[in-house]
């Protein structure tokens, strides 16, 4: 009988401590959702993210911005006026704002640089960690000329992007190099490489394992949820952290299609960019296989995706991106470049000031988010010239 009541007393025990976590889990805040972690690890608050373009990295920089916030991290933010860490030019320490006091005391680097591992090293603690994301050259190859249409000679004397791959040379002219950096290898440029160099397997074999020594993490714009849960699984980070709303998109009809002949060609064009994204698929799905799974994998995608269905609903007025003259908050309008047609979002009226505050900081374009944190983390100097939103009432 005893040995009876006491197998009876730890079923109850067991059935209260399964309603509890059951209740904890129902009462989680909005704004604190998160999923469990199986294995005890700590977040990792020391990273560098090499900001490559038209590659979805300026949804990433706001998933950055919003996670140094949340844990009261130190920006390495450019310098005055500037949005970028120099580039075109190699990444140098004193394009930091407030280098030459603060030495090695950032926790996050995250704006558009050109890498320079020995310089980069001079602002981040030796416990950083480096990740990027890297995209399709033929998907990249369109975004560019679109968006560097008049700014890039070789897009700028071409009809169309269909027409500039028929014939680069006809248009590309080496002695317009860094003018060109939009139209050739923009990726491995971005790494810090010659984007005119010749392809010789020896010569991107050395590149690529300089790249694999250097970064930790290589995320892929064409697969961006599974990144996302990647990176919250790498960095031992919450859902939420890596949720987000997608910033610095196109409309529809601001797209180009590509003949079957340009995708070909953007792979021969483009050999040192398609190589170097080949490769990290590659080792993108093999580290998925070893450290996650297909399986959790797909669950944790459709949580990611769950949650951001719940904050759009939560937060946006539309459900879906909105051209920049239909945004009521002047401040909250996106820079438009080339012939690109960039969107934009609404948010609901309705809002409490904290999730007011939450749903701001989701939407915020790059530029203005960037200039909203150079004011807070350094009140005593001159504002950066784009104005930032209110974030609260």
């Amino acid at each position: 009988n005893a040995r009876l009541m006491g197998l009876l007393t730890l079923w109850l025990g067991v059935i209260f401590l399964a309603g509890f976590f059951h209740v904890n889990v129902n009462i989680t805040s909005v704004w604190e959702f998160s999923t469990t972690q199986l294995r005890p690890c700590h977040p990792q608050t020391n990273v560098m993210f090499l900001k490559t373009h038209k590659t979805a990295s300026s949804t990433v920089m706001n998933i950055l911005f919003r996670f140094a916030e949340k844990h009261n991290l130190t920006l390495a933010l450019p310098t005055g006026q500037s949005y970028h860490l120099g580039y075109p030019q190699r990444f140098m320490a004193h394009f930091v704002e407030g280098f030459k006091t603060m030495g090695q005391n950032y926790n996050l680097i995250c704006n558009h640089m050109r890498f320079n591992l020995p310089e980069v090293q001079k602002v981040m603690p030796n416990t950083t960690s480096y990740f990027s994301i890297l995209r399709n050259p033929v998907s990249l190859m369109e975004s560019s000329y679109a968006y560097n249409k008049f700014s890039t000679p070789a897009f700028r004397r071409s009809k169309d992007v269909n027409e500039f791959l028929a014939s680069p040379w006809t248009y590309y002219n080496m002695s317009e190099y860094i003018k060109n950096i939009h139209a050739r290898n923009y990726m491995w440029f971005d790494f810090g490489y010659d984007s005119n160099a010749v392809d010789t397997e020896d010569y991107f074999q050395s590149v690529t394992e300089q790249i694999e020594q250097t970064f930790q993490l290589m995320l892929l714009t064409d697969y961006f949820d599974e990144s996302m849960v990647l990176l919250k699984n790498a960095f031992c980070w919450n859902l939420d952290d890596v949720v987000y709303f997608k910033l610095n998109s196109r409309s529809e009809d601001s797209i180009q299609s590509m003949t079957p002949e340009s995708k070909e060609k953007v792979k021969e064009w483009c050999s040192l960019d398609w190589k170097l994204y080949q490769h990290f698929n590659r080792t993108f799905w093999r580290r998925i296989q070893e450290t996650i799974g297909l399986k959790k994998l797909d669950q944790e995608v459709n949580l990611l995706r769950r949650r951001q269905t719940e904050l759009m609903e939560l937060c946006l007025l539309e459900p879906m991106p909105i051209e920049k003259s239909q945004i009521k908050d002047k401040k909250l309008q996106p820079l438009q470049a080339g012939k690109a047609n960039i969107l934009g979002y609404n948010l609901r009226q309705d809002l409490d000031n904290v999730t007011l505050r939450a749903c701001m900081r989701l939407i915020t374009p790059e530029l203005q988010y960037v200039s909203y944190l150079y004011a807070h983390q350094f009140p005593d100097k001159k504002r950066k010239s784009i104005p930032f939103p209110l974030w609260r009432r």
